[in-house]
């Protein structure tokens, strides 16, 4: 092992778990602002008990994010600084709108929603938090037109071997980001609509399993209520609206990550074609998709690779939009590559004992091949749950067997396996590349940057272990920390989230604020 591949391990650990909240906090932010506005215009209690219970698991996921988000910058210093002084001058402008801006915004207006109920207008405290939701999604658009120029670079020129932002309005709509960004929201929608189907579903469950709900002779709901009140009629439609939410939020997701996902591939096939080859394991020149190939594990030769089904012609749609068009293989683009960008490192002091070493344009196969399927397959997997849940919801309840419960809460998971699988697809597939070149004329030529130039110099291999075990170590114990208080605050209902509930007896009628609501218990 050496610097580069331990800098690799930790920003690819560290990032991947940073991403694990991002997108419920983008979807789930944007579902409890809709919740809180319905409960503004209709005055009904449940969306309110919605509001508060969705929005403290919104709370304790954000302040994660927060706290793993911090070291994602830092790491362009530490570990990273011949990258950090290539694509600075680009860089500078969507990283400092991000934090200056969207994160600002974000954090103000969060702060002033969570110690605002009862002490600021309905109207006013409304906008607050939708002030904070959109702040959310221009952070993520800032972050990805930051990620996206590394995928496609356009708007700069090479000044003294940096690349040097000379068309700001190019790189903000730069065709790859506006995509990415549209893939991006409807995946973290997805990951909202799962994470509230599972999540309603869990508590419908525990309503029948209680012996609260019934079913009459059409299988129909027949709500009750405990002893103590609190989990009556207005508790139910909490759960069941929850559901029913999450799986038309799946639904509408999925067919948005689906078309997006289309785009994006079209766009790979043009700006990344190594990406897109290896994607498929498309050794040959072709037009059909794989649907499984197998090969030996690490190996990065082609004929190892056996295609054992594939579709004609359905890559060449994915690729250009029709059945006939051939999409390169590895074996064809290789050559290319190795003219263009060379066969070995250049003997250059920046790339240090690397300098003169054979360079390997292809992505290591089993992550691209794999990862491009799963990100299908999970979406796809949690777009058929949502459609049978909403089928079984019509009744009103679900069923009481526990293994179905158990499936539905498990589901929560494949939305973000779909993410993160997507996400490892798109960083790993642009190896050995930092920021890609771009063979296409939409981008800006000669300006690219090999992985193995962009690691700090100065940072030893002692150095950086440590701080992956570290980092490792210390995001281990927050995702300890964060599935105790989820699970803690899941289990304990809406209850969990308004804390006068469990003081009075609930009579179905209206619940809302009172003068002794204490906010800080709903914020903590």
């Amino acid at each position: 092992m050496e610097a580069l591949e331990i800098a690799r391990w930790q920003f690819g650990i560290t990032t991947v778990y940073h991403f694990l909240m991002v997108p419920l906090t983008i979807g789930l932010g944007l579902v409890v602002a809709a919740m809180q506005t319905l409960w503004y215009r209709t005055g009904k209690d449940h969306y309110l008990r919605m509001t508060k219970f969705w929005g403290k698991l919104f709370l304790i996921n954000f302040i994660m994010g927060v706290a793993t988000g911090l070291v994602q910058e830092f790491q362009f210093g530490l570990a990273w600084s011949e990258y950090s002084r290539f694509v600075g001058d680009v860089f500078g402008a969507p990283l400092a709108m991000e934090a200056l801006l969207a994160f600002f915004v974000e954090s103000t207006f969060l702060g002033l929603w969570i110690f605002g109920w009862q002490r600021l207008p309905k109207v006013l405290h409304l906008g607050a938090l939708w002030a904070a939701v959109v702040a959310s999604v221009f952070s993520a658009y800032f972050i990805i037109v930051a990620n996206s120029w590394m995928q496609h670079p356009v708007g700069v020129e090479l000044v003294d071997g940096r690349a040097r932002m000379v068309d700001a309005w190019a790189v903000f709509t730069n065709n790859t980001a506006l995509v990415a960004f549209t893939h991006t929201i409807f995946g973290a929608l997805a990951v909202a609509g799962g994470f509230l189907l599972g999540i309603a579903w869990y508590h419908l469950w525990k309503r029948r399993h209680d012996g609260l709900d019934t079913v009459d002779g059409d299988g129909k709901v027949v709500v009750g209520t405990d002893t103590s009140g609190s989990r009556g009629v207005i508790d139910h439609q909490v759960w069941l609206r929850s559901a029913r939410i999450g799986a038309v939020v799946a639904l509408i997701s999925f067919a948005g990550t689906a078309v997006s996902g289309d785009l994006q591939a079209k766009l790979m096939f043009e700006q990344q074609p190594m990406k897109m080859a290896a994607a498929e394991a498309a050794c040959h020149d072709g037009t059909g998709f794989s649907v499984l190939s197998v090969g030996n594990l690490g190996s990065q030769d082609c004929d190892d690779i056996v295609a054992v089904f594939e579709v004609p012609g359905l890559l060449s749609f994915l690729a250009n939009g029709d059945f006939t068009t051939e999409v390169k293989g590895v074996n064809t683009l290789l050559p290319e590559y190795k003219e263009q960008y060379g066969q070995t490192l250049p003997d250059d002091p920046m790339y240090g004992e690397r300098a003169g070493m054979s360079i390997d344009y292809l992505p290591v196969m089993e992550v691209t091949y794999w990862g491009f399927r799963i990100m299908i397959g999970f979406g796809a997997l949690a777009a058929f749950a949502a459609l049978v849940a909403l089928r079984i919801l019509r009744k009103g309840t679900v069923p009481e067997s526990r293994w179905l419960m158990r499936l539905a809460v498990f589901g929560i998971l494949a939305p973000f396996g779909a993410n993160s699988a997507g996400w490892i697809f798109t960083e790993m597939g642009r190896q050995p590349f930092v920021v890609a070149p771009n063979p296409d004329p939409s981008g800006i030529d000669g300006v690219f940057m090999f992985t193995a130039a962009a690691v700090s110099p100065g940072v030893s291999l002692a150095e950086l272990v440590f701080s992956l075990v570290a980092l490792t170590l210390v995001y281990a114990v927050l995702l300890v920390v964060e599935v105790k208080l989820l699970f803690t605050y899941v289990r304990g209902g809406v209850a969990s989230a308004m804390p006068e509930l469990a003081a009075r007896h609930d009579d179905d009628s209206s619940s809302r604020g009172k003068d002794d609501d204490d906010v800080l218990a709903f914020a903590y």
